[in-house]
């Protein structure tokens, strides 16, 4: 044989080889998404395949492998945390069918009564009553069939002397004295809304509650504006007051991941814009 044509013979060889190994690689990647996605389904949701699956078995793989197959197991966020983040996005677009659902894999996964009850009422300043009232009213439901006593005890903080000044605390010590300028500059007649409202009840009758803790609730109302689309302003805002808080670039991005299967991409990457900005991606190391 020929030098020239056993060299070719040899490099045939090898790109075949390294052919196999990628499509090895590649088989072994759609069997880890697939494995994966049913161990977390079943430590989710208590099954390894959704209702969907019986009528519409491609789509329910595209779900189901993207979010329990990939996004569930990367990420800073725990696991109660994951589920906290989606049922404030389902109240945040009024996508209500599988909320009960995600009652039931919040509690599975260790978040307790009182913080999924405290996930609901972080919404009302951002979504309005009405919206945090119907889903409030399905997690009582689940509560109930789960033999849970309600009313929840009491998380409020404040009194009606003290609930302005208490949000107004709060407040500045997630935004800072950036708040006694919004306070001197709003024009006489929405003092009421940008000063008394927003500082006694979002953050007074809100923000000071027990049950979560001032990072998760940022990050909860982070999630619920991101979930909106159209807020940037008010994501930019909130971006800079979960970093004051003690959040982390990272949380932020992680909870947009998880919030991605249910808001989609536009929304998503509008968010992430804004984490940029505020944000910005440390520069590689060399």
């Amino acid at each position: 044989m020929k030098k020239g044509c056993a060299l070719g013979i040899m490099l045939l060889a090898g790109m075949t080889m390294l052919s196999s190994s990628a499509a090895l690689a590649a088989s072994e990647g759609v069997v880890d998404r697939r494995a994966s996605a049913a161990k977390n389904m079943q430590k989710f949701l208590g099954t390894e395949a959704s209702a969907l699956a019986n009528t519409d078995p491609e789509f329910a793989a595209m779900r189901d492998r993207l979010l329990y197959g990939e996004i569930a197991d990367r990420g800073t966020l725990s696991d109660a945390q994951r589920e906290l983040v989606t049922l404030v996005v389902l109240i945040a677009g009024q996508t209500l069918d599988d909320f009960k659902t995600h009652v039931h894999a919040a509690l599975r996964v260790g978040a307790t009564p009182v913080e999924i009850r405290e996930a609901v009422y972080q919404c009302a300043p951002y979504v309005g009553f009405p919206r945090a009232e119907s889903a409030l009213r399905l997690a009582n439901e689940v509560f109930v069939q789960q033999g849970i006593a309600l009313p929840l005890e009491n998380q409020g903080t404040v009194t009606e002397e003290t609930r302005y000044a208490d949000g107004l605390a709060v407040q500045k010590s997630i935004f800072g004295e950036a708040i006694d300028t919004m306070h001197e500059t709003s024009p006489e007649d929405q003092k009421p809304i940008v000063q008394n409202y927003l500082s006694a009840y979002c953050f007074g009758d809100i923000y000071t509650r027990k049950g979560l803790d001032l990072k998760m609730r940022e990050l909860l109302t982070f999630s619920v504006i991101s979930a909106f689309g159209g807020c940037d302003s008010q994501v930019r805002s909130h971006v800079q007051g979960n970093l004051a808080v003690g959040n982390t670039r990272e949380n932020l991005i992680d909870a947009l991941a998880q919030s991605l299967p249910y808001i989609g991409f536009p929304r998503t990457l509008n968010a992430l814009a804004c984490v940029n900005a505020v944000a910005p991606a440390r520069p590689a190391v060399k």
